[in-house]
């Protein structure tokens, strides 16, 4: 099976792709960078695009990996997570308090995914 990585860089791919699981990870994208709300927001809106780049969406995720530089902000983080996802697609998931690369940085998360027919 080959592996296939949409928009490859030297240090990293979007997307990496083998035998129909995808791989990527989101940092939040928006600026201001602002509160866990607005970075939590920013990087599932991002999850969607890539999750479409794979012919794929929310429900056909397999499990995230989730940063949290504070547990403080995981109750917020929780309440977005429940309303995002359709009843019973919950995928597997995992939240680690971590420090980030970037220190504006509140909350980075990879996923895992069943890719579609592409």
């Amino acid at each position: 099976m080959p592996i296939n990585r949409i928009n490859p860089t030297k240090r990293w791919s979007d997307v990496t792709l083998y035998n129909g699981i995808a791989h990527f990870v989101e940092v939040p994208e928006c600026e201001p960078l602002g509160d866990i709300r607005s970075q939590v927001a920013a990087v599932m809106a991002q999850a969607e695009q890539k999750l479409a780049m794979i012919d794929a969406d929310r429900s056909r995720l397999l499990s995230v990996t989730i940063y949290l530089t504070d547990f403080a902000n995981a109750a917020v983080l929780n309440e977005i997570w429940d309303a995002w996802f359709p009843d019973g697609c919950a995928p597997s998931r995992v939240c680690v308090k971590a420090e980030l690369a970037d220190p504006d940085y509140l909350v980075e998360m990879a996923f895992v995914a069943a890719a579609g027919q592409m």
